[in-house]
């Protein structure tokens, strides 16, 4: 599954997005929902991970203020998991 990147609209090549998110990655292992100090650390205002039709890409601006670290949300598509409801095993009779 590719990983994305989109800094202020624009699609980063795969490597270089690849690159950022082991860097992400990393960092928030270190750094527990520091999405702040990643993105001050990378040279940007904000980065928020999302889910784009259940893919998940790192959108990441120079101007956009950074929010609250958060679940990933989900963009266009469906939840990347959907969980049926549990069923219940029939009755005999």
């Amino acid at each position: 599954m590719p990983l994305r990147v989109l800094i202020d609209g624009t699609s980063l090549p795969v490597p270089e997005a690849r690159s950022l998110w082991q860097r992400f990655g990393a960092w928030m292992n270190e750094h527990k929902g520091d999405l702040a100090g990643f993105a001050q650390t990378e040279g940007f205002a904000s980065v928020h991970p999302e889910l784009h039709g259940g893919e998940p890409v790192l959108v990441v601006s120079r101007s956009a203020p950074q929010k609250p670290y958060a679940s990933a949300t989900t963009k266009r598509g469906r939840p990347a998991t959907s969980q049926a409801s549990p069923t219940r095993p029939g009755r005999r009779r």
